[in-house]
C-alpha cells in the first residue's frame, strides 16, 4: 500500500536508523514523526489497556499518540529530529496493569 504522506524533499541529506530491526534512510534533522509517517509506518504503537492503534494527531506535543522507544526511551516522535544511529522500537500490545 502506498504511504499517505509523501516525502517533500526527497532529494536532501538521509542518513541512517533502525526501527524495529530494519535500517532506514531518512531527511537528516527532519521531525522523526513526519519522516516515520512518509516512510509508511503507521499505527507507530497500541494503547495498552485496549490495544488500539495510535499515531501522529496533533504533531506539537499534546496528544501523546506518537510515543516511541528511543534507546531504552519512551518518547514523542513529533518532538524529535532525525539523527544517525537512532535505534527506535514500536510500541506493541498491551501490558498488563
Amino acid at each position: 500500500m502506498k504511504p499517505a504522506f509523501r516525502d517533500l524533499a526527497p532529494d536532501g541529506p538521509r542518513v541512517i536508523l533502525r526501527i524495529d530491526g530494519h535500517d532506514m534512510a531518512m531527511r537528516d534533522g527532519a521531525n522523526l514523526a513526519a519522516e516515520m509517517l512518509a516512510a509508511g509506518i503507521m499505527p507507530f504503537r497500541q494503547t495498552p489497556v485496549s490495544g488500539a492503534p495510535r499515531g501522529p494527531f496533533c504533531m506539537m506535543g499534546a496528544c501523546f499518540d506518537c510515543l516511541v522507544e528511543i534507546e531504552g526511551t519512551t518518547r514523542q516522535a513529533c518532538l524529535m529530529e532525525v539523527t544517525a544511529g537512532l535505534d527506535i522500537t514500536l510500541p506493541k500490545g498491551r501490558r498488563d496493569a
